[in-house]
């Protein structure tokens, strides 16, 4: 609603809570849209929730809880009608690889650890909000996203071998040590372990195919649960050697409390600045996915203030770190939902099932979760922008290369910063190198373009160039080393016409380097011109008084013709004798006012010319 219609004090209001600003579209209809999506999101988020937890090493009712008050809190305090937050693949995965160093998974220990990590991510994201950062995301690339994304892939993949084969891999190995592990010990899997996972497997991938509507993660589950219980029905469970997941607590989420210690904050907080860039940058991409379909409007900032409300008040409800679910959120506005209410009814209901079906997770084995696990990793990687990335730019290649390596071989956390530092240096490099183009003015009568494609030789005493990019510090350099080569190679061309509606932006070395330039040209016996200069660097040569050193007479607008004022200075005998004709004054006019000769065969049938003296010659 726009701010003018409605009173200020109900604009602080909706800016305070949100959730008032949609609240006036509840009604019957959309309270059904809402619950038919509410259930459908429950029943997609109960096998993610403890295939997650068990994914960021914690007990798997942390998953379940991480749905359930940061889901609520999100909705009603986030931007998007549709995103559902909760927990994510990527975010436990890297909290596995941060924390598992630290302290042994589920441990007491790990669990406080894992809290204090959520605590901090959800003060980040707060202060963020509040500072109006929400445009930050934009800094980290999609191919950085996506690279990442994939390293987590295969983290995923080779935790998940370990449940998959029934193989005893010890944790805490790097990607490398755990693949040599396994194949070592190839010899040893467990039969009806990998049976199990096996069934699993072509189960999800069946449902998955032949029906779409239905959760594949669901089917997979009772399948392999089914299988494993036949299996231990008929060789017994100390045959098979099926480990379970365990008894689920039925009961709502405790209440917790992270650890402030200096010593815990001091292990934390390099992880929980990488989570808090990994849920923002899901968080917004995900809300933004969907309003372009949608043609809502995601405030940023309000998304950040949403999820870092969610994830403090989750800190105190025994949550780990959470974000937008690209899954959950998708299926989300696929069944209709109309209003962030489907989040918070999926929320409410999840408590319920937890309570009914809470006991079923002895059956669980957790062959079966590594199976869902394998197929949730699969899915993360997204083949399809990893060739087009690949195809197009080598640039973004380096980068996604870079990236993905650094997640196997290094660590995830250095992943990020390694993506997000590779992707700015190259934008640094290739602002710092503006494109410098030869361009010539349109030869159509009375036009005021200059282009590159003319197809006209450059004149003898003037050089006319076009900056395509930003002429600031970091672009000096190359525009100065471009410039100088000018009079290397043309020493006569000792007049420089830049064409400058390419520059966007200027800062105080780039307007030095012009004012250096005018100087450096007069030196020469020549000048400097401007043509087509936006308004704002022109204000900002102004204000800093650089302008005087140029000239103002020397800057022309839009529609002036420069070398209306450049022709007359330039020199005399050069002109006379030049064959080119570049400019449409070159055509009539010597630069000394005098008529131009014409060449002698046009003036041959002619009497020659009479010279007239005046009484005073």
């Amino acid at each position: 609603m726009n701010p003018s219609h409605i009173g200020n004090g109900h604009y602080w209001l909706q800016r305070i809570f949100p959730f008032l600003r949609w609240w006036p579209m509840v009604n019957r209809e959309t309270l059904r849209a809402d619950g038919i999506a509410a259930l459908a999101g429950a029943v997609i988020v109960l096998p993610q929730g403890v295939a997650f937890a068990t994914l960021a090493g914690l007990p798997p009712q942390y998953g379940l809880y991480a749905a359930m008050v940061p889901a609520i809190i999100a909705a009603l305090f986030g931007s998007s009608w549709h995103l559902v937050s909760g927990p994510t693949n990527v975010i436990s995965i890297f909290l596995f690889a941060s924390l598992s160093v630290l302290a042994e998974p589920s441990s007491d220990e790990y669990i406080k650890l894992a809290l204090t990590v959520a605590f901090l991510v959800g003060v980040m994201q707060l202060t963020m909000g509040f500072a109006r950062m929400g445009a930050l995301v934009n800094f980290i690339s999609h191919t950085v996203v996506i690279s990442f994304t994939a390293g987590a892939a295969c983290l995923i993949f080779a935790a998940q071998l370990k449940n998959f084969f029934g193989l005893d891999i010890p944790r805490g190995l790097s990607f490398v040590e755990t693949l040599i592990m396994f194949f070592s010990r190839l010899t040893d899997l467990n039969l009806h372990v990998t049976l199990v996972g096996a069934i699993t497997l072509l189960a999800g991938l069946i449902a998955r195919r032949k029906f779409p509507r239905f959760p594949y993660m669901i089917a997979a589950m009772l399948a392999g649960s089914v299988f494993a219980f036949v299996l231990n029905l008929l060789f017994g469970r100390e045959t098979t050697g099926i480990a379970m997941v365990g008894d689920l607590p039925g009961s709502l989420p405790q209440l917790s409390k992270p650890d402030m210690s200096a010593e815990t904050l001091k292990k934390t907080l390099p992880v929980a600045f990488a989570v808090m860039i990994l849920a923002l940058t899901e968080a917004v991409s995900i809300a933004r996915a969907i309003a372009a379909r949608t043609g809502q409007h995601i405030d940023s900032n309000q998304e950040f203030i949403g999820q870092g409300l969610s994830n403090i008040a989750g800190a105190f409800f025994s949550s780990y770190a959470s974000s937008g679910s690209f899954n959950r959120s998708g299926a989300n506005y696929d069944a209709g939902a109309r209003t962030p209410l489907a989040a918070v009814g999926s929320a409410l209901l999840l408590i319920f099932l937890l309570l009914v079906l809470a006991p079923l997770s002895n059956h669980l084995p957790l062959a079966v979760m590594g199976a869902i696990l394998f197929m949730v990793a699969y899915g993360l990687i997204d083949v399809p922008q990893i060739r087009a990335v690949i195809r197009t730019t080598r640039r973004e290649t380096v980068v996604l290369l870079v990236t993905f390596a650094s997640a196997l071989l290094v660590h995830l956390e250095f992943a990020i910063y390694a993506g997000v530092f590779l992707s700015l240096i190259l934008y640094l490099m290739q602002t710092s190198h503006p494109k410098i183009l030869d361009v010539k003015p349109d030869p159509q009568p009375g036009s005021y373009h200059f282009t590159a494609d003319t197809g006209l030789p450059d004149c003898p005493q003037v050089k006319m160039l076009r900056i395509n990019g930003e002429a600031f510090f970091g672009a000096v350099d190359h525009i100065q080393t471009s410039l100088e080569r000018i009079e290397e190679h043309t020493p006569s061309q000792k007049h420089l016409l830049i064409v400058a509606s390419g520059i966007n932006f200027l800062d105080i070395a780039g307007a030095e380097l012009l004012a250096h330039e005018a100087l450096r040209r007069r030196r020469l016996g020549g000048e400097l011109y401007l043509y087509r200069m936006k308004d704002s660097a022109r204000h900002f040569l102004e204000r800093g008084g650089y302008m005087d050193v140029i000239g103002r007479r020397n800057v022309f607008d839009v529609r002036d013709l420069p070398m209306d004022a450049i022709y007359p200075k330039l020199d005399v005998e050069t002109c006379r004798n030049c064959p080119l004709r570049i400019f449409n004054q070159c055509k009539d006019v010597l630069p000394n006012g005098e008529a131009r000769p014409k060449p002698r065969s046009e003036t041959r049938d002619e009497p020659p010319p009479v010279l007239t003296l005046t009484p005073s010659g």
